[in-house]
């Protein structure tokens, strides 16, 4: 295989990749909180001993659309939706984590947990308990939880320097990484009774979708052409007398 297939392969093969980052999308559309993502890719140049430049394609990182998603109105009123930047915290195996996805419920020990189950953490760390027996639920713009029953808490919500770096996990969570630490002072407001949906937009993603179909499969064709040229070639040469 020639250098013209290389380049070629490499391309067919970044967009494999972003057609399972379209398809993760799609999947996505009705997940609470979820951020459309996709492949930022770059020209990676190899030196060749003739001193030419081979031009590759290298899928660099992925990319979060970091737009807000639309609220939806549930009028839960354990459903709460940040409107602007921040982040729930939760603990997920004595960690601590971080979503917007703010679903919440209470657990049969009457604390405030995630659909996944996970504790969610109020000021200090601590988890955020509400009697099963209390009425008039309400949850202020700045997080605090009161009820019948008094005052439960407020919801700890952080925010990070660079969004970008934040590694997600399952359960519509995400850890930080590279030494990041969470900034306390939030800008979003705590929205009751709403629930932040998912930012994709699927009209985008299909065309998105047919897009890179489209060019995998004319890569694919491109290879092929190139390899019947190259067996044309050696069958010429083969039947050469000497």
């Amino acid at each position: 295989m020639e250098n013209p297939s290389y380049i070629a392969l490499s391309r067919q093969m970044a967009l494999g990749r972003e057609m399972a980052i379209i398809a993760n999308n799609v999947a996505n559309m009705n997940t609470n909180a979820y951020k459309n993502e996709g492949m930022m890719f770059v020209e990676y140049l190899k030196d060749t001993k003739t001193g030419e430049n081979l031009s590759f394609t290298q899928d660099l990182r992925l990319v979060r659309n970091l737009a807000e998603g639309q609220l939806h109105t549930t009028n839960n009123p354990l459903d709460v939706a940040i409107s602007g930047k921040g982040y729930f915290t939760v603990e997920v195996d004595g960690e601590d984590r971080y979503t917007r996805n703010g679903s919440f419920k209470l657990s049969p020990d009457g604390e405030l947990i995630t659909t996944e189950g996970y504790l969610v953490l109020g000021d200090g760390d601590a988890p955020i308990s509400i009697p099963a027996t209390a009425t008039d639920i309400t949850i202020t713009r700045d997080g605090t939880i009161s009820s019948s029953a008094g005052t439960a808490g407020r919801l700890k919500t952080v925010d990070f320097e660079d969004e970008q770096l934040l590694v997600k996990e399952a359960g519509s969570v995400f850890s930080t990484a590279d030494n990041q630490e969470p900034i306390d002072q939030v800008t979003g407001e705590i929205i009751q009774g709403a629930i932040e949906g998912s930012n994709v937009q699927g009209v985008i993603e299909m065309t998105r979708m047919i897009d890179t179909t489209r060019s995998y499969t004319s890569m694919a064709k491109f290879i092929k052409q190139e390899h019947d040229r190259q067996l044309k070639a050696i069958q010429s040469l083969a039947s050469l007398k000497v």
